[in-house]
């Protein structure tokens, strides 16, 4: 599933700060525990120098009993086995706060009155758990001020940033080629979407200009081809009349014959979709849908008989569309054919007009067919399929044209072919 370019980059701020807040809270940490035991060693080494210089040299023996009693953190021991300063980690009870609290201890060998001593130092410290909570806390509020910043400020920045980028998208998304609506891309101050609209422009008429000149030429040629087809067509009818033509002559003629009308409903076909494209048939006219229907109907059972197809319709008489009759008419015409073309002997044809939508719905081939490709030129479901292959995209075109939506779907074996009017 694809993603807006702001979600993108939010998730990599937050991987990042994350990978940030795991790799750099550990490092922080010891940081600081490195310069609180560091600045707690030095207290404890001034406080012995302290001692040492003005306190050592005058207390007697008899008032290390008394020193004791008046200095909490200081005491003056019995001998330890120590021959030199000595600075570890200690837990004691502590009255006040009824519990073990963790110690830095410093202790060193002294003499007092030529009798051995042990001074003992100590400074409470910070618990690991509370300074890992506080430290993780911390963090977690400069991560999570970051986060939030950054998201903000990404966004208010991607919105400017990005919007001629999706002022030139949806003018892409609304670029049709067989239409008159060239987008208009407008000069911004970022040279890369400059660069990108100069680019798309370029590429946009290019191929405008190509498929024009394609349809003129696809027009050209029909309107070229009418002349001789029907030349042809007519000297071919003039020679199955004559008498003097023998059977294997008239095979020949009759096949001559099917070919040549198939070429004039393939012309018929393409000059008409050409037409439908340079807006011959723009003017339209309001009336009955039902009428249209009818009108075909009368023609169309006559074939559906030959199968022994079922026609069966559900019209709502009050129903009217606005558009051009002719292409109306052929609309209904090539759904018809489309029905009856493609359905099986014995089978059903089903019509209904309501809630302004028409369904053709005709039993055949028993799988749904692809509807990516079944609204194209010359696209066959079957290739042993009779038939030129512009039928359903002539009814794509008219249904484009009048700006209505066609559907296909497969449903209880029926093919269905629905045009949303609305």
């Amino acid at each position: 599933m694809s993603e807006k370019l702001l979600h993108k980059t939010s998730k990599a701020y937050l991987v990042f700060a994350l990978l940030l807040l795991i790799v750099a809270a550990p490092l922080f940490y010891i940081l600081i525990e490195k310069l609180y035991i560091d600045d707690a060693d030095e207290a404890l080494l001034l406080r012995k120098n302290e001692f040492i210089q003005y306190s050592a040299k005058n207390i007697k023996t008899t008032d290390v009993p008394i020193w004791n009693k008046f200095n909490r953190d200081i005491k003056i021991i019995a001998a330890t086995p120590l021959k030199k300063d000595s600075l570890f980690y200690t837990f004691y009870y502590d009255t006040l706060y009824n519990e073990n609290e963790p110690y830095r201890e410093l202790r060193l060998p002294i003499k007092i009155e030529g009798k051995s001593y042990t001074y003992s130092a100590r400074i409470n410290l910070v618990e690991t758990s509370d300074l890992i909570e506080s430290i993780a806390i911390l963090f977690l509020v400069i991560i999570s001020l970051l986060l939030i910043g950054l998201f903000f400020i990404s966004k208010r920045l991607s919105l400017n940033l990005w919007k001629p980028f999706y002022k030139t998208l949806l003018q892409i998304e609304q670029f049709e080629i067989d239409k008159s609506n060239l987008p208009q891309f407008a000069k911004t101050d970022t040279e890369e979407f400059n660069r990108l609209n100069q680019s798309i422009q370029k590429l946009i008429e290019k191929n405008t200009s190509i498929y024009r000149s394609q349809r003129e030429f696809i027009e050209n040629a029909a309107h070229e081809l009418q002349t001789p087809l029907a030349v042809f067509q007519a000297k071919i009818d003039t020679l199955i009349q004559r008498n003097d033509v023998t059977q294997e002559q008239s095979v020949i003629l009759s096949s001559l014959n099917d070919n040549v009308s198939k070429l004039n409903r393939l012309n018929k076909n393409l000059l008409l979709l050409s037409k439908i494209e340079n807006d011959h048939y723009a003017n339209k006219q309001t009336f009955y849908l039902k009428e249209a229907i009818e009108k075909n109907l009368a023609f169309f059972v006559e074939q559906a008989n030959a199968k022994n197809i079922s026609i069966k319709t559900d019209i709502d008489p009050s129903f009217t569309i606005a558009s051009n009759p002719v292409l109306a008419e052929v609309l209904i015409s090539n759904l018809f054919l489309n029905a009856i073309k493609h359905n099986v002997s014995n089978g059903q044809i089903a019509i209904t007009l309501s809630n302004q939508t028409l369904v053709f719905s005709n039993t055949g081939s028993p799988s749904t067919l692809s509807s990516s490709k079944l609204f194209n030129r010359f696209s066959k479901s079957n290739t042993s399929e009779h038939g030129n292959g512009l039928g359903l995209a002539i009814v794509k075109k008219i249904v484009d044209s009048n700006d209505w939506i066609i559907r296909y779907n497969f449903n209880h074996n029926f093919h269905c072919f629905t045009i949303d009017f609305r």
